[in-house]
């Protein structure tokens, strides 16, 4: 491939100064690799200083006639701006040609959010009587009090719990860690859980293969994001929740329902883990839509 080279010095650049996941950094090369090649191919470029907004917008269409969704339209446009960023900044080119690519409005959607009532109902459902229904209400209290993904929750160790001071330290993307606060309730179910369902685990398991892991599936080993997924789904479905219920749901409502009640936003930026503002400021339309549906309910001209 003709732009090999600069791919590569790429992807150590997102890698050693950006301390991207895995997961992403596959996404990256997925993305540029796509992009170069088109560039390569179709347009017949020899340099990546050739590059114009014209050949990018062309590149954006060919992925729309794909029939890909706005959202990963709307990833590739991140991903080749940022490419093209890097190859400015290192003198490879003059400009930064997509600068000025607008993401697509249909990948601006807003996250569907639960409101602080259904919750409450799916919380409900829970049965704290046995073993793994004290389990279950600490994960899904720990989900909504702290905003943190599953991911996050299903890597929590023992020594992150800092209830003295009511913190988390969560390991988030990149392995940056952060501070977040547990709130009093949510507190309260994780110690009835180590307390009662984690000791009994650890008293029938090998706690080697519990290790320091904080939530545990019933044969001892870590609970798998499959498994909160699941419980999640299950509550939900109980509950007659009809929205479609999975573990990031209450990571969205956690933002919304602070905003609502009037947090700062570079607060809830902070408990989230978002590197940039931008991607917490999406959390403010979901709370303008309540202001626009106030306003329609009260206002005598609406």
């Amino acid at each position: 491939m003709k732009f090999e080279r600069e791919l590569q010095l790429y992807m150590n650049f997102l890698r050693a100064e950006k301390g991207l996941a895995k997961n992403s950094l596959v996404s990256y090369r997925h993305d540029i690799t796509r992009y170069t090649d088109f560039l390569e191919t179709s347009c017949q470029l020899a340099t990546l200083d050739g590059v114009s907004l014209r050949h990018i917008e062309t590149y954006l269409n060919v992925l729309s006639d794909l029939g890909l969704a706005a959202s990963t339209i709307a990833r590739n446009i991140s991903s080749i701006r940022g490419f093209h960023e890097f190859l400015m900044v290192e003198k490879w080119t003059e400009a930064n040609p997509a600068e000025l690519i607008e993401l697509p409005s249909s990948a601006r959607r807003l996250p569907e959010v639960l409101h602080p009532e259904e919750i409450e109902t799916i919380l409900h459902e829970i049965d704290r009587t046995t073993s793994s229904g004290i389990r279950d209400a600490a994960i899904v209290e720990t989900l909504y009090a702290t905003g943190m993904r599953v991911s996050e929750l299903t890597s929590l160790q023992m020594d992150q719990l800092f209830f003295e001071i009511g913190f988390l330290k969560v390991t988030g993307k990149g392995e940056k860690e952060r501070m977040v606060p547990i709130g009093e309730i949510a507190q309260l179910a994780i110690e009835h859980y180590l307390e009662t369902t984690r000791n009994t685990i650890l008293a029938t398991c090998d706690p080697i293969k519990a290790g320091n892991h904080l939530f545990l599936n019933l044969r001892g080993g870590p609970i798998s994001r499959m498994s909160v997924w699941n419980i999640v789904t299950s509550y939900a479905e109980k509950a007659g929740i009809r929205k479609k219920v999975y573990p990031h749901i209450f990571r969205h409502s956690f933002a919304t329902h602070l905003l609502e009640g009037g947090a700062d936003l570079r607060a809830v930026q902070e408990m989230l883990g978002h590197s940039s503002i931008n991607t917490t400021e999406i959390y403010t339309h979901v709370d303008r839509t309540l202001l626009h549906q106030i306003h329609r309910e009260y206002h005598p001209r609406a």
